[in-house]
């Protein structure tokens, strides 16, 4: 069924989503017919301004309006497109109704949130839906947890098949934490007896990996590693989780696979404060009055200038060992929280809507498996480097 949109992008007023729009402005092909959602016309209007300033023919682009807190905005939406990309957090908060919208519809759907809660519930409400209508909901699509997901799945794709397959994934940058990352993240913080109570739900109620399978993704203890001359603590992101149900639903990953996740920081001290700094944010997290407070220090809406973002950068070196072989890759970009994240997500979506990419990923699905390598060529083609480090 033909829609009236290619894609269409929900929260373009916002920070985030005014970046993922400015590059659609710059990058969507000719033809690509798509469209700026939100509550307020009149900001909508602000931004189609500004990206005509761009792109001269974004003068004609149009304005849906949608409001997280009205379902039926949403499905409209979702009833015209091929494709919803949203901003719009925190996601536990705000983001149900887009993608029950978009699993009616069997539209695909692709969010920037690292909140495990969130993923889990639409998970047991709407996968078997999104199987039935041919939706694919495709949630972390940003920095959680696309440069892992897919680093991951290049690094497989250099290691032998068929064997047990360890590999350490380690992140370094210099950059700050978007407002709407930190946002989700004291979302996810405060909820930590529903976090687990969802989790568990889940795992009752998925597929286990076949017989002869097994996949995991510990937490690695805080160590020196000589591999990337650094102190490492373990990262407790959503992006091991993501990786592990990518190796879950992908052969590739071997019989036995086992995936870790590190920060990797020079000094020793850096990294016990680093501790103790997620400990204390934990635990006032749990206090409603210190919990606004935090929030009121960074807000979603807001983010650094186009020279502090310039300056701005991340890595992460991933060293993969099976079948008597060893690989060390690596994901590099620009600033990760802001830049690089709206890249990503425009790049999903264009990826969702125009590249040939498995029939069979329907439902709730991770990056690697809904897009995998054709996404990987598409951000190497924008400028974020996939390549090998180590010999293979």
């Amino acid at each position: 069924m033909r829609r009236t949109y290619d894609i269409v992008l929900f929260g373009a007023t916002g920070f985030t989503g005014g970046l993922t729009a400015e590059y659609l402005a710059r990058h969507a092909p000719e033809g690509c017919r798509w469209a700026l959602a939100g509550r307020s016309m009149a900001k909508l209007e602000r931004v189609r301004e500004r990206l005509t300033g761009l792109n001269p023919a974004c003068a004609e682009l149009p304005l849906l309006q949608a409001d997280a807190g009205d379902p039926g905005s949403l499905r409209r939406i979702a009833a015209g497109t091929r494709v919803v990309a949203t901003t719009v957090g925190p996601y536990t908060v705000h983001g149900e109704p887009l993608v029950a919208a978009c699993s009616e519809a069997g539209t695909d759907y692709a969010d920037l949130t690292g909140e495990p809660e969130f993923i889990d519930r639409m998970y047991l409400r709407y996968d078997a839906q999104a199987r039935e209508t041919g939706a694919r909901l495709v949630h972390a699509c940003g920095f959680d947890s696309v440069p892992h997901d897919l680093g991951v799945l290049y690094t497989v794709g250099r290691l032998p098949e068929g064997v047990p397959l360890r590999i350490d994934g380690f992140v370094r940058s210099n950059a700050t934490f978007s407002g709407g990352t930190f946002a989700s993240a004291l979302t996810a913080l405060s909820r930590p007896r529903a976090t687990l109570r969802a989790a568990r739900e889940r795992q009752r109620s998925e597929p286990r990996p076949p017989a002869g399978r097994r996949v995991r993704a510990p937490l690695a203890p805080l160590r020196r590693s000589r591999a990337v001359h650094a102190w490492v603590l373990p990262l407790p992101t959503i992006d091991p989780q993501m990786v592990a149900r990518s190796a879950t639903a992908l052969d590739r990953y071997g019989p036995d696979f086992r995936y870790r996740h590190h920060a990797a920081v020079k000094w020793l001290p850096v990294a016990v404060g680093g501790v103790v700094a997620v400990g204390a944010v934990f635990a006032l997290a749990q206090l409603p009055p210190a919990r606004r407070w935090l929030s009121s220090r960074r807000k979603p809406s807001q983010g650094p200038g186009a020279e502090r973002r310039a300056r701005s950068w991340f890595t992460v070196r991933f060293i993969g060992e099976g079948g008597g072989q060893r690989v060390e890759t690596e994901v590099a970009g620009g600033d990760p929280g802001y830049d690089e994240t709206a890249k990503m997500l425009a790049e999903s979506a264009l990826c969702l809507a125009f590249d040939d990419l498995p029939k069979t990923a329907a439902g709730q699905v991770t990056p690697a498996v809904a897009m995998g390598e054709s996404l990987i060529a598409r951000l190497v083609e924008a400028g974020i480097t996939f390549r090998v480090v180590g010999p293979e």
